[in-house]
C-alpha cells in the first residue's frame, strides 16, 4: 500500500472512529458501545497496514475524544480498553496458549474497567449511578457483567476479523491501492 492510501485510511478510520465517539452526544444510552464499535475499526489499520500505524490512528482518536466528544466517560473508555484492545488482541491469540490468553485478557479488561470507573467517578466527577436493589456487590455484579460483554466482544471481534478476510477484504482493497 502507497504512503498516501496509508495516510487516507487512517484519516478515515480516524473520522469515522470520531464520528462514532461524537454521537454518544445524541444517543446517550450509547455511552459503552459507540467507543466499542470506534475501536473495532482499529482492525482495519492492523491488517491492512500494522500496529504501528494503528496505534497513531488510537492516539489521534483519543486526543480528539478528549477534546471533542461530550461524553467524557465514552472518552475515557476508548481511551482505557476499546481502543487499543483491537491492536493487541492478534499477539495475545498468537503466542500464548489459550487459557493463559484468557487469563491476561481478563485482567487487562478488569484492570481498565477499573481504573476507567474510577477516573471517572474521582478526576471527572461523574457520580456513578446508585446501585439500588443490588446494595453493595452491585459493583461485583456490574463487573460481572461487563466481564461477559466483554467475552461476547472479543468473540465479536474475532467474528469481524474472519468476515473481512474472507468476504471484504479484496473489495476493500481495490478502493485503497
Amino acid at each position: 500500500m502507497k504512503q498516501s492510501s496509508k495516510t487516507a485510511l487512517g484519516g478515515v478510520v480516524s473520522a469515522l472512529s470520531v464520528t462514532l465517539m461524537l454521537m454518544t452526544a445524541v444517543i446517550p444510552f450509547m455511552t459503552y458501545a459507540l467507543p466499542l464499535l470506534a475501536g473495532a475499526l482499529l482492525i482495519l489499520m492492523v491488517i491492512e497496514i500494522n500496529k504501528r500505524w494503528a496505534f497513531i490512528v488510537y492516539v489521534a482518536v483519543s486526543l480528539l475524544a478528549v477534546l471533542v466528544v461530550p461524553d467524557k466517560e465514552a472518552a475515557v473508555f476508548y481511551i482505557a480498553f476499546f481502543g487499543y484492545y483491537p491492536i493487541i488482541k492478534s499477539p495475545l491469540e498468537k503466542h500464548l496458549p489459550n487459557v493463559v490468553e484468557w487469563i491476561i485478557k481478563f485482567l487487562i479488561f478488569n484492570a481498565a474497567a477499573v481504573t476507567g470507573y474510577l477516573f471517572t467517578t474521582y478526576v471527572l466527577g461523574i457520580p456513578f449511578d446508585d446501585m439500588g436493589s443490588m446494595g453493595r456487590y452491585g459493583l461485583i455484579i456490574l463487573l460481572a457483567l461487563a466481564n461477559a460483554v466483554f467475552v461476547a466482544y472479543d468473540i465479536m471481534l474475532t467474528k469481524f476479523i474472519t468476515l473481512y478476510l474472507k468476504k471484504i477484504r479484496k473489495s476493500f482493497r481495490k478502493i485503497f491501492k
